[in-house]
């Protein structure tokens, strides 16, 4: 007699997010996530480092946390002092650091220790998903901001501090990608900065930085973080190796003062991050970061170029974006008539995985006609056959654009 498959639905508690979708793998012409450049991974020497790193000091591996305590491995932490201080202008000592499981536990380490359901925060208009889906899932409500060529603008905070004030509400958190903002690629002045933080002073809220993508700016030449011009320890900041070396090995790390990290460290229950990729990076970053770095970004530079050259030529005037100022992200506004979730799904059946722009905004209307591609992951051709294809199912579904290639299209 067949035996009736177990019914889990009934003992399901309210609230939880929709069901995964089975795992069918990646598209052929990728353009979505945060994946990086295959070829630009330091494979050699991160297989160099394991080796030396594990044959000197594997055996620690027997000891919860390496024997460096739950902050995380006390080299990286190391490393990353210097680091900070050298391209971020932050002072931070390794006891001021926490390594965790990639900057999305770090988004849900200062949710657990600051928010709860009826909050408020305030965030930039065009924002990172990953945050922005936490946030909807713990019931916190989202003031959205514009954003200009400098990131965030500072006129629509102070009035939207002054509103929410006077309706007796303090935002728990100002969240920002000062840095190579994803999705816009925007890098806030310095000047901006400053009032940023007057503003977050003068109304008594915290500052959370997201400056995962930092290292990734063209030239080199960044503002130095919020983090490193707070005179007030106001300011929870946030880094990643996913950008800079690889996604995979998901090591991320906050810098906070200990009244907060200590909450944070409280929450973090998973008895230690990752202790090989901590190690194997402590020993391949300190001899190799600094190098490792400028070439990485010359290679996301070209794919960057290649990228903006195919979709003028597919696309013409009908797709409108900013030569990025850095990252692994381009944000593009296509006409109105054209719904991005939708092209999203006409393109997928096609093999072109795009991000539609709703899911990267506070502003559902504002974004509908945007999307962001990630041009870091695909190879140079499959960038041009890949934008070339989306570009015929962009006509074919909403005619635009109307000339490819320059050719008119019928």
């Amino acid at each position: 007699m067949k035996q009736e498959t177990f019914d889990f639905a009934p003992l399901l508690p309210a609230g939880l997010p929709p069901a995964a979708a089975r795992w069918t793998g990646l598209a052929k012409y990728n353009f979505t996530g945060g994946n990086n450049d295959a070829d630009e991974l330091p494979l050699d020497g991160l297989i160099a480092a394991a080796n030396s790193v594990l044959t000197r000091e594997g055996r620690a591996l027997a000891t919860y946390g390496l024997a460096s305590g739950p902050q995380g491995y006390r080299p990286l932490r190391e490393f990353l002092t210097a680091k900070l201080k050298r391209d971020a202008s932050i002072s931070c000592t390794a006891d001021d650091i926490l390594i965790v499981s990639g900057s999305l536990q770090a988004l849900d380490l200062i949710n657990g220790a600051l928010l709860t359901r009826g909050d408020t925060v305030i965030f930039e208009k065009d924002s990172y998903q990953g945050a922005l889906n936490r946030l909807a899932r713990l019931g916190v409500n989202v003031v959205g901001l514009p954003l200009d060529g400098e990131g965030m603008r500072m006129n629509a905070l102070a009035n939207a501090l002054a509103d929410l004030k006077s309706r007796g509400i303090t935002p728990k958190y100002i969240y920002t990608i000062p840095t190579v903002q994803n999705p816009t690629a925007t890098i806030m002045s310095e000047q901006r900065r400053a009032e940023l933080l007057r503003l977050a002073g003068e109304y008594g809220v915290p500052v959370f930085e997201d400056d995962c993508y930092a290292d990734l700016v063209w030239d080199g030449r960044r503002p130095p973080a919020i983090h490193a011009m707070s005179k007030s320890a106001n300011v929870i900041h946030v880094g990643s190796f996913s950008k800079s070396i690889a996604p995979a090995l998901r090591v991320g790390f906050i810098v906070a003062p200990w009244a907060i990290m200590s909450r944070m460290l409280a929450l973090k229950t998973d008895a230690g991050s990752g202790a090989l990729e901590q190690m194997v990076l402590a020993e391949y970053c300190a001899p190799h970061f600094a190098a490792h770095v400028p070439a990485l970004r010359k290679g996301l530079r070209r794919k960057a170029e290649t990228l903006m050259e195919t979709l003028n030529e597919q696309f013409g005037t009908a797709a409108e974006f900013e030569d990025p100022k850095g990252g692994i992200f381009l944000w593009i506004k296509l006409p109105d008539n054209v719904d991005t979730m939708k092209l999203y799904q006409a393109a997928l059946k096609e093999g072109v995985a795009i991000n539609p722009g709703n899911e990267w905004s506070t502003d559902k209307a504002h974004s509908s006609s945007r999307l962001r591609i990630c041009f870091a992951s695909p190879t140079h051709e499959q960038i041009r056959e890949g934008v070339a294809i989306l570009a015929e199912v962009c006509r074919r579904e909403f005619g635009v654009p109307t000339r490819s290639a320059n050719v008119a299209r019928a």
